[in-house]
């Protein structure tokens, strides 16, 4: 994954933040429309406090470096550990912040948290079909569209679709040239033992039947 850009910081919210975050939720009305339902009262963000402060859910409040302005929010909830190592991710944009490019840099910021500190697998986004500024930071920063989820969520009174968008730790996929100048891909991925990244392709087998040969003709 790479570096984010240092435009923005990351941490917890806290009782602190209770004020200026129920601003910017105000502010944001128009903005947030029916894509989510932030806390909106003073009961509803100390219920929130409690609630992403637990194993099973973390918070996260955007801020821009140079002015301090809070920029959104990105919660990592669900997490399952054991098998899995996974988790869901949600985040909302505060205006006037919305479309700067701050929320990309803080979803890499968290992303690497998540992978790195919180050593999960795996982070799965649902997302609104017409909710296309949500999709769009998905897939620039990595995300990969998985499926869609009939009446998956309710939101605002109503079930709705939602797109499935999953990324997967330290897994990525490069062209590898052939000696006959055609490319094939390559999927490097790391193995947990050493450290170490580890080659896969379809050619294993006739790398295998290549050393065969040899040791025969020894």
């Amino acid at each position: 994954m790479s570096e984010a850009p240092s435009h923005v910081v990351i941490r917890p919210p806290t009782q602190a933040d209770a004020a200026v975050f129920l601003q910017a939720v105000a502010w944001s009305r128009r903005l947030h429309g029916d894509w989510v339902t932030p806390p909106r009262t003073s009961l509803a963000f100390r219920h929130y406090l409690q609630k992403i402060t637990t194993e099973a859910h973390r918070g996260f409040v955007v801020f821009e470096k140079d002015t301090g302005a809070l920029v959104g929010v990105i919660n990592l909830s669900h997490i399952i550990r054991g098998w899995l190592q996974s988790a869901f991710i949600s985040y909302y944009a505060f205006a006037p912040h919305a479309g700067r490019g701050l929320m990309k840099e803080g979803m890499l910021l968290v992303l690497r948290h998540a992978f790195h500190r919180l050593k999960l697998h795996r982070v799965e986004a649902n997302i609104q079909p017409a909710n296309h500024p949500s999709l769009g930071l998905a897939r620039s920063c990595g995300f990969v569209r998985e499926g869609y989820s009939r009446q998956y969520l309710k939101i605002a009174g109503r079930w709705r679709d939602h797109e499935r968008w999953a990324i997967v730790r330290e897994t990525r996929a490069t062209p590898v040239r052939k000696k006959s100048g055609r490319a094939r891909i390559q999927t490097l991925s790391r193995s947990p033992s050493f450290g170490k990244e580890i080659a896969t392709s379809g050619n294993r087998k006739a790398a295998s039947r290549r050393t065969g040969a040899r040791r025969w003709r020894r």
